[in-house]
């Protein structure tokens, strides 16, 4: 269920770290001297780097306001946020080794970012990553210009919101052909909205930038898409600097396996030991240490529609809210192999980054929160919706923690 057995992260790894040292002129000053980006980056000094090398967007103005930086570049991909302006800390992972490098990965380029639109399935018989006939393998592994490379027009803005298009055309690895048109728009709300999103009151110390990103895949096409030549499934993923004190919550339906299945996928790359994956009393604890290549993945009968991390040496709670359809069970599977169950894939994923062996060099490190759409059976002309809001909360680490047992059930 989206078992990818070596996900191409490792390919990833090797182009951002292979094209770029250290020493990158294009790199902050504090990176270029080997400074650490866990507390000194702010989301001034994130927002000027980055427009250093490509047009950038933000959202949100005033003193100590929240605000989101947003590239068109790199497919209207949220870089980065933060609950308190400019000198406040940044809360996106950015690729600063690649972003400088100004060149582009054979496989994969993994700028980072908060939000990133993809589609899927990863792999599969209907893998929109592979080739009709190709093994799945590194080497044939490749995304698809559409959710990688390509820009993606904007075709409205405010101080709030702004929306893009994109139109394409892609093959699976069945050859089947789809002609699509993407549109996404990122809307950052105010903070008298936090509240209602959350279902609790938001207390007058706590810090905190919520927004959202509003993604319709529609079919531009003439032919229906269809379960015996495949199905598309929008595909978020959010990129978070991690830390020692990290833990990813992810609320699970609770029930018998007999019924509901395992509670949660855990064997993408082999056992998570025991330290770093705990499953009790309805929340599943995951690391978020960037120490450890591990993810998990739950299923649409134990997938909630809320997920999140707390990470204890920031006082930042993190939330991921998502559009998550009553009744819907098929979901893309994007396991590296010809699958006897195609859309039996899971809702949510968090992934921890880490050495993918002994003695290599993570990606990040940093750590990831995900969603994912049913698998989307459209007609000619017809459009579906997948809402992925994330909101950061900061403050007092009593009152952040409170939130935290409150919205996800657990913060540790």
């Amino acid at each position: 269920m989206n078992r990818s057995p070596i996900i191409p992260l490792i390919v990833a790894a090797a182009v951002a770290l292979g094209q770029a040292g250290c020493s990158s002129p294009g790199l902050p000053k504090r990176l270029a001297n080997g400074g650490s980006t866990i507390k000194e980056m702010t989301f001034s000094e994130d927002v000027a780097f980055l427009q250093n090398h490509v047009e950038v967007i933000t959202l949100g103005q005033g003193e100590r306001q929240p605000q989101v930086a947003i590239v068109p570049a790199y497919q209207g991909r949220v870089m980065t946020s933060t609950v308190g302006g400019n000198e406040a800390p940044s809360h996106g992972w950015i690729n600063y080794d690649l972003i400088a490098s100004g060149k582009l990965g054979p496989h994969i380029n993994a700028f980072g970012g908060e939000d990133r639109f993809w589609l899927g399935p990863e792999g599969g018989q209907f893998s929109i990553f592979f080739k009709k006939d190709d093994p799945f393998d590194l080497e044939h592994w490749q995304t698809p210009a559409v959710i990688d490379t390509m820009p993606y027009e904007v075709t409205s803005k405010t101080d709030s919101e702004v929306s893009f298009r994109h139109e394409a055309k892609i093959k699976n690895y069945s050859d089947t052909a789809f002609s699509l048109r993407i549109d996404r728009t990122v809307r950052l709300f105010d903070r008298s909205r936090i509240g209602e999103m959350l279902g609790t009151v938001l207390p007058e110390g706590v810090r905190a930038v919520a927004y959202e990103t509003e993604n319709v895949l529609t079919n531009t096409g003439e032919a229906a898409w269809t379960k015996q030549g495949g199905l598309l499934s929008v595909w978020i993923l959010g990129m978070y600097k991690h830390s020692a004190e990290t833990t990813v919550l992810v609320p699970y339906v609770e029930g018998d396996e007999a019924e509901l299945g395992p509670i949660v996928n855990a064997d993408y790359f082999g056992t998570v030991p025991a330290e770093r994956l705990r499953v009790a009393d309805g929340v599943i604890r995951f690391s978020g240490d960037g120490q450890y290549r591990s993810k998990i993945g739950l299923t649409p009968q134990r997938a909630k529609p809320v997920l999140g991390s707390y990470d204890a040496t920031r006082q930042l709670l993190t939330l991921v809210q998502y559009t998550k359809l009553e009744g819907a069970t098929d979901y893309v599977n994007s396991m590296w192999e010809l699958q006897d169950e195609p859309f039996k894939g899971d809702v949510v994923n968090s992934y921890n980054d880490g050495p993918p062996s002994s003695g290599a060099k993570p990606l990040g490190p940093f750590y990831e929160l995900e969603s994912s759409s049913p698998a989307l059976a459209l007609k000619p002309g017809e459009s579906a919706t997948h809402i992925h809001r994330t909101i950061h909360l900061k403050g007092d680490e009593t009152v952040v923690r409170d939130l935290g047992q409150v919205i996800l059930g657990a913060v540790d």
